[in-house]
Order: C-alpha cells, then sequence, then structure tokens
C-alpha cells in the first residue's frame, strides 16, 4: 500500500475516534454524557465550513465531504451504546467475584462489528473525496495530517 494512502487511512480511522471521544465526552449536562442532535448539527456545519475554506473547496467536493461526515457520523452511533449507561455496563463487568469475561467479548464483538460493517461505506466516502481534490488540495491535506501528533502536539 502506498505510504499516502495508509497516512490517509490512518487520519481517517483516528479522525473517526476523535469526534466518537469528543461527542461521547463533549457534554455531562445532567448525567447526559452525549452530544445533543442541536450541538453535533453545529458541529458539523463548523467543520465542513472550515474544510471547505481552508482547501478552497468547490460544491462537489462540499457534498462528497459532507457524505463522508455523514458516514463517519453513522459509524460513530454505531460505537455508542444505544440506551444504556456505558459507566454502569464498565461496572457490571467487575460486579462480581470475578471479571465477567463473556460479557467484555460480547462488548468487543459489538464493537468490533460495527467497525466492520461501517467501515467500507466510511473508506469508500473517505476515498470519493480525497480523490475529487485537486492535487494542491491533496497537498494541503497531507501538509495538515503531518503536522497533527495528537492531543495539543503539533510539530
Amino acid at each position: 500500500m502506498r505510504p499516502w494512502i495508509k497516512r490517509t487511512l490512518i487520519g481517517l480511522f483516528g479522525a473517526t475516534i476523535l469526534v466518537g471521544g469528543l461527542s461521547a465526552c463533549g457534554h455531562h449536562r445532567e448525567g447526559n454524557w452525549q452530544m445533543s442532535e442541536e450541538d453535533s448539527a453545529k458541529m458539523r456545519t463548523r467543520m465542513l465550513e472550515r474544510a471547505g475554506k481552508e482547501l478552497s473547496l468547490d460544491e462537489a467536493q462540499k457534498a462528497r465531504l459532507a457524505t463522508l461526515a455523514d458516514k463517519l457520523r453513522e459509524q460513530r452511533l454505531a460505537l455508542l451504546p444505544q440506551g444504556s449507561d456505558p459507566r454502569a455496563d464498565m461496572q457490571s463487568l467487575v460486579a462480581g467475584a470475578k471479571f465477567d469475561r463473556e460479557k467484555a467479548l460480547a462488548f468487543v464483538d459489538a464493537k468490533t462489528g460495527a467497525v466492520k460493517s461501517k467501515s467500507p461505506e466510511v473508506i469508500a466516502a473517505a476515498a470519493d473525496f480525497y480523490d475529487s481534490l485537486k492535487p494542491e488540495q491533496q497537498l494541503k491535506v497531507r501538509e495538515f495530517m503531518a503536522k497533527r501528533r495528537g492531543w495539543g502536539h503539533r510539530s
């Protein structure tokens, strides 16, 4: 696999994890650990506007980026527990005298199943978006990814 493809895919999966983590931990109002739909929509709009401005995207490219954002959101939602408290779920693993290995494996299976089922759509959307970029726009994406080293670290 070419290095730039590998970096792009790693960056996209990192972005998925980042968005999921930020959404899960973003707002802790009254025990609600998920980002509200309104806040999520605002964040999506800001992200799309900023990326569109930074990369000078045309309308077709913006549409592909919006599709990518939607696919990433779908994958994030598939990873989040539906109708349960993740803290309580984790505490239930150690509620007895022994660690509940079967329940832990079921959690992992559910999450990996969600990743496996949604990843082809995310990869296709990412590829469609990246392939629609002009060479100078692709260069900006690669430069941005090269600068980002993690939380608050820039080179």
